[in-house]
């Protein structure tokens, strides 16, 4: 059976910092893309930054030149760092990954909570 399990959400100030993990483990074999979502309070859940296993990214307009998503496959983790934090960066994040585990599929994290305020 396959797990993401993320970390690392909190309170933080207007322009501070936060560091998010996201673990799979399980009976897995390899994992192709990993991604980062977030969803705010009546929106829709949407796509913050993806990473393939090859290490290229692309990332949401608005946080582009704020966070850097990054992994370790030897760890099958990926990471999120998050910068410069904004009040409309709160939400819940929510770790994605394309993995095969006999089949292949996407599996998701159980999320997050990120608060940016004063």
């Amino acid at each position: 059976q396959v797990q993401l399990v993320e970390s690392g959400g909190g309170l933080v100030q207007p322009g501070g910092s936060l560091r998010l993990s996201c673990a799979a483990s399980g009976s897995i074999q390899s994992i192709y893309v990993m991604a980062w979502y977030r969803q705010a309070p009546g929106k829709q859940r949407e796509l913050v930054a993806i990473i393939t296993s090859a290490g290229s990214t692309n990332y949401g307009d608005s946080v582009k030149g704020r966070f850097t998503i990054s992994r370790d496959n030897a760890k099958n983790t990926v990471y999120l760092q998050m910068n410069s934090q904004k009040p409309e960066d709160t939400a819940v994040y929510y770790c994605n990954a394309d993995i095969v585990a006999g089949l292949r599929r996407p599996y998701w994290g159980q999320g997050t909570q990120v608060t940016v305020s004063s």
